[in-house]
């Protein structure tokens, strides 16, 4: 996996974001502070569920030689009490039969970010400079 580097970047909250060869943005909403011009980082942990979810879907279908056109995944974090709550809402498109369909339930709930986010997480930060 490419290490991703967060810096600052424009405005109040933005931050330049880098995975390898590639640039993206993060900000805050406006109403929380930032200039809104790119999601916020809750919202790339949503992103990063949802798109597991669906590439793990698509890779086991294809294996399976399911019909499944399309998958898509909702994902929403809500936090109360300390305490994330993931709602994640899969929509399968395609001729599949409801052992398929129920199959590719119990497949999208073993997606690497699913396992990651469900399982003991640690995270060891150092200062290097």
């Amino acid at each position: 996996m490419r290490k991703v580097v967060s810096q600052f970047g424009e405005g109040p909250l933005q931050q330049r974001l880098t995975a390898g060869d590639l640039h993206f943005l993060s900000d805050a909403e406006i109403a929380k502070g930032g200039s809104g011009t790119g999601p916020s980082p809750h919202e790339y942990l949503g992103a990063a569920l949802a798109a597991c979810t669906s590439m793990t879907l698509k890779m086991y279908a294809g294996r399976k030689e399911m019909k499944l056109e399309n998958a898509v995944v909702t994902v929403d974090i809500e936090r109360a009490n300390d305490v994330e709550t993931f709602s994640r809402e899969i929509q399968l498109l395609g001729n599949l039969s409801v052992e398929e369909k129920e199959r590719l339930l119990e497949i999208a709930n073993k997606c690497p970010i699913h396992k990651a986010l469900s399982g003991q997480i640690q995270i060891k930060t150092q200062l290097i400079n």
